[in-house]
């Protein structure tokens, strides 16, 4: 399920577009985020990058720890969804590509 665009979602993705470097990232998800908001984000990330690069759903569980409906539904997001996993992963992993 794709969410639609709002006015006030378009405010949020420019203020990010913003932010000048990983610490401006990181202290802006700190006080936007709960802790575990930003751990599942984290996890969900990580779970993406080892899909991307050909890992198992049995050794991504035993690395991340994330549930098997979660590694699911981020598999479904990286073949079936608009292509910014792979988007992003091209340009801040270049070198790694599958």
């Amino acid at each position: 399920m794709k969410i639609g665009r709002k006015e006030k979602n378009d405010e949020l993705y420019k203020a990010i577009l913003q932010l000048k470097d990983e610490q401006e990232c990181y202290e802006f998800f700190q006080d936007l985020c709960t802790v575990p908001e930003l751990r599942s984000m984290e996890q969900r990330f990580e779970v993406a990058y080892l899909l991307y690069r050909g890992w198992i759903y049995s050794e991504i569980l035993n690395r991340t720890g994330a549930s098997s409906a979660t590694i699911s539904r981020v598999s479904r997001s990286l073949n079936y969804g608009t292509g910014a996993y792979e988007r992003l992963f091209s340009r801040v992993l270049p070198e790694q590509k599958p």
